[in-house]
């Protein structure tokens, strides 16, 4: 019996140790045309269309949100809910935290990074991204902390959409990925009936 455990024990080790060292370039080569457009198109768009002086359209957060949405695409926080929803209220929580405490970075960035992570819990949009965009409309350049709530707009929820939308094509150009996943669909259509039946 106990050999029978250890030797079932062994060949799902062997299994799980197989398939995550497995590397399918196909996975990897949509991973990376996937960041490369999204990534590229918010930054061609701040390079040609906003004066030198007003480059604020390309935050470091989107770059993380990159990682989620097109190489972990069956994550939950990587789900168009947590995509948007995530970076949405961080960065409402982030402009609202300076606003209240402008010269106390000490207070404002430990602030706006917890509340950001709390609010995305109780909303169900948790997104690791959104406490950096939270950390950035605190920290950030002259330029951005002058864009005040106008940062939720842009470069926050511009950016955002354009890497959803690039997500949307390029997670699903073939049929071994779907974007977004099957259980977010679920979820949805789950919610719908409960709302119907109510």
């Amino acid at each position: 019996m106990i050999k029978k455990k250890i030797k079932r024990t062994i060949r799902i080790s062997k299994y799980v140790i197989y398939k995550e060292t497995l590397i399918d370039f196909k996975e990897h080569f949509w991973s990376f045309l996937g960041a490369f457009f999204g990534i590229g198109l918010i930054a061609f768009m701040q390079s040609h269309f906003l004066p030198k002086i007003e480059n604020t359209f390309l935050v470091g957060s989107f770059g993380a949100s990159s990682v989620l949405i097109y190489g972990a695409i069956e994550s939950p926080l990587s789900q168009p809910r947590n995509l948007i929803g995530g970076h949405l209220i961080s960065a409402i929580i982030g402009v609202t935290v300076y606003k209240l405490f402008p010269e106390t970075i000490w207070i404002t960035a430990p602030l706006a990074v917890s509340l950001s992570i709390v609010f995305m819990q109780f909303t169900k949009t948790l997104h690791p991204p959104g406490g950096a965009t939270a950390l950035i409309a605190v920290i950030g350049t002259e330029k951005i902390k002058s864009l005040g709530y106008m940062y939720v707009l842009s470069p926050v929820l511009t950016g955002t959409l354009i890497l959803f939308v690039v997500a949307l094509v390029f997670n699903n150009t073939t049929n071994n990925r779907n974007y977004p996943t099957n259980q977010a669909y679920k979820r949805f259509f789950k919610w719908q009936k409960l709302k119907n039946i109510n």
